[in-house]
């Protein structure tokens, strides 16, 4: 059996997977602002599971600032957690090596292990309370690509330079329409976002230069309303040198970081 632990700002997802990645068992709760809060409820969850007999786990974080080398949490960004030495702590919860990793990227491997028979070079980018960017090339994630997510990432927009994920997220859309992703049916105000992610978007094209580019997170739920859309927009802007990529939504939208659990510590840990 394997674990994988999806911490979010709000919620944390817990799953159980057998060993060729099949969900048995998943739990769900608030995510404490307190550390040792989460801590107890976290290992309160595992308990309840009916098999726990773990091989290996994995992590994904909500976090800016990774000490992977020591398994540390140093700076997140929606949860006033500081510098937590989570690999040590929760490998004592399960009883089993623990593998951690920005939860944007542990998504985007496991997006990337979906498309590996047509895609080498694979763009992330999960669209919800704020944006994450994953760059994985030959499924390995590219720890220098997208820890800071859309929050790091400046551009120029009104008149000032300001992170992307401050006129592009989700937050961002419910602040400017007073809707979330899934009431907004019309085409006007999809084409409006869609011009906000393009602007980041393009930028990390002539980064990474991509083969596909996958959408996720809540926003990224809804890509059927404005994939295409999103495509012209990004056509706009004429990239002589690259190759236009691929375009699509993500095909694991709940779920992504817990496979991305899955495959990282199955790798490490085999």
């Amino acid at each position: 059996m394997y674990v994988g632990i999806d911490i979010g700002g709000t919620k944390t997802l817990v799953a159980a997977l057998d060993e060729h990645g099949v969900i048995t068992d998943q739990s769900k709760f608030p995510t404490s602002q307190d550390y040792d809060e989460f801590l107890a409820t976290l290992r309160t969850t595992v308990q309840s599971f009916p098999e726990q007999d773990f091989r290996a786990g994995g992590i994904g974080l909500p976090a800016t600032v990774l000490d992977r080398e020591h398994g540390r949490g140093v700076r997140f960004a929606n949860l006033s957690w500081k510098n937590v030495p989570i690999q040590h702590d929760v490998a004592l919860i399960t009883k089993c090596p623990i593998v951690i990793e920005n939860d944007a990227k542990m998504a985007g491997l496991s997006e990337a292990m979906l498309l590996k028979d047509d895609y080498k070079r694979v763009l992330y980018i999960t669209v919800s309370t704020g944006i994450g960017i994953a760059f994985v090339n030959e499924l390995q994630i590219d720890d220098n690509i997208g820890d800071g997510g859309g929050s790091l990432l400046l551009l120029e927009h009104r008149g000032k330079r300001v992170p992307w994920e401050s006129f592009a997220s989700g937050r961002a859309i419910v602040e400017r329409y007073g809707k979330r992703a899934a009431d907004i049916t019309d085409s006007e105000t999809w084409t409006t976002i869609c011009r906000d992610l393009a602007e980041g978007i393009v930028e990390l094209i002539a980064l990474t230069e991509p083969e596909v580019i996958v959408i996720g997170g809540s926003v990224g739920t809804y890509f059927d309303r404005y994939g295409a859309i999103l495509d012209k927009e990004l056509l706009r802007y004429h990239l002589p040198l690259f190759t236009h990529p691929k375009l699509l939504g993500a095909k694991r939208a709940e779920t992504a970081v817990i496979y991305g659990c899955y495959d990282l510590a199955k790798r490490n840990f085999a």
